[in-house]
């Protein structure tokens, strides 16, 4: 029973996502925080107890991060569509993903694994303080000085992201991930190609 816990954990952030989304459009903010904070339990909880107990698994290592990144953008893009954030931090994020996605997608079927590292560690609990306090502010009808606080908040996640997307790049390239001789073979083949085609 324990080593499917991991997994169920995952599952449980799955079936909180329309749960939160349902509450930001009805204006129940505070239920949408109560959620969105349990997400957050169960994905510390799910990864403290696949290491603590080595109950890593191919499943858990494929939707733990789908769960993360679909709760997320779920999340933000609610926010934009309840007119609470500006689309600017959706759209950048969304860039974000894209290039993760498609630098994924060139080391599938490579042996490669790319660790996770502080800052992209970082740039997820910045994103997760600054949806908690955007919720809170709109939940309580914050006005003043401390308004526009989740947007400095937002402000400091995407800094971190794309800070952590830059490092990822560079360590494609500079450790190795990235055969730099394979990039001027292709690069010398797609010169050969278009001769070809040209005579």
């Amino acid at each position: 029973m324990l080593k499917n816990i991991p997994n169920i954990l995952t599952i449980i952030r799955f079936l909180l996502i329309p749960i939160i989304i349902f509450y930001i459009f009805t204006g129940n903010f505070i239920m949408a925080f109560i959620f969105f904070t349990i997400s957050g339990f169960t994905d510390v909880a799910d990864g403290f107890i696949a290491r603590r107990f080595n109950l890593v698994s191919n499943f858990g290592k494929l939707m733990d991060p789908l769960a993360d990144k679909l709760t997320t953008i779920s999340t933000l893009a609610s926010l934009y569509l309840t007119h609470i954030i500006p689309i600017w931090i959706l759209i950048i994020v969304l860039l974000k993903e894209l290039i993760m996605i498609s630098g994924a997608s060139f080391l599938y079927g490579k042996d490669v694994v790319v660790y996770s590292r502080w800052y992209g560690k970082l740039a997820t609990v910045l994103f997760f303080i600054a949806i908690i306090f955007s919720l809170l502010l709109k939940q309580f009808k914050v006005e003043g000085i401390w308004q526009n606080l989740d947007l400095g908040l937002f402000t400091l996640a995407l800094i971190s992201t794309i800070f952590s997307l830059v490092m990822y790049i560079k360590d494609l390239y500079q450790k190795g991930f990235i055969d730099k001789e394979d990039l001027k073979k292709e690069v010398t083949i797609d010169k050969k190609e278009k001769r070809k085609k040209q005579n």
